[in-house]
C-alpha cells in the first residue's frame, strides 16, 4: 500500500513537472498556424500565375490588333474585304512567341480568337474610319486543381475573352 502511494505521488509530481514545461509550446503553435500558412500561400501563388498569365495574352492579343491595323488595307470599308483571312496568323501571334515556341504557360489556352471589322462614318479625314478588334477567349486551369479532386469537387478553370480595338493605318 505504501509503494502505491509512493508510486501515485510521483506519477503526481511528474504530471505536475510536466504541465508547467513549455518547451515545445511554439512547436504546437507552428503545427497550429502551419495549414493556413500553406492554404495564403498556395492562394498567392495561383494568383499571380493567373496575373501573369492574362497579362500574356493582353499583350499577345496587342499586338495581333496592331499587326491586324497594318496589314489591313486603309480603303478596306470602300473596297469590301474581310479580315478573318488573317485569323490563323493572329492566333499564333497570340499563343507563340517569334520562333514558335508557346508563350503560355501550362494550364492556359487560348480557345478561340476572332477578329472583326467596323466601318464608322463621320466627320473625318476620310469619310469612313475603320477600326479592327481582336477578341481571344481564355480559359486558365489553376496549377492545384488537382487537390479539388481529391475530395471529390471538380477542376475549377477560369473563362474570360481578350480584346483590343485598332484605327486601321494599312499598307
Amino acid at each position: 500500500m505504501i509503494q502505491m502511494q509512493h508510486a501515485l505521488c510521483i506519477v503526481r509530481h511528474h504530471g505536475r513537472r510536466f504541465a508547467a514545461d513549455q518547451s515545445g509550446t511554439q512547436l504546437v503553435e507552428f503545427a497550429f498556424v502551419l495549414p493556413m500558412m500553406l492554404l495564403v500561400f498556395g492562394v498567392i501563388i495561383e494568383g499571380s500565375r493567373m496575373m501573369w498569365s492574362y497579362q500574356t495574352v493582353v499583350a499577345g492579343v496587342r499586338d495581333a490588333t496592331r499587326f491586324l491595323a497594318r496589314v489591313t488595307p486603309r480603303n478596306i470599308c470602300d473596297s469590301g474585304g474581310a479580315v478573318t483571312v488573317f485569323d490563323d496568323i493572329l492566333v499564333a501571334m497570340i499563343r507563340n512567341d517569334n520562333d514558335g515556341s508557346t508563350i503560355l504557360p501550362s494550364g492556359v489556352s487560348v480557345t478561340g480568337v476572332l477578329s472583326s471589322l467596323e466601318c464608322n462614318e463621320g466627320d473625318y479625314r476620310t469619310e469612313v474610319a475603320p477600326i479592327v478588334t481582336v477578341r481571344a477567349d481564355v480559359v486558365v486551369t489553376f496549377p492545384f486543381a488537382g487537390l479539388f479532386t481529391l475530395v471529390g469537387g471538380s477542376r475549377p478553370t477560369l473563362q474570360t475573352s481578350v480584346s483590343d480595338q485598332s484605327r486601321v493605318y494599312g499598307s
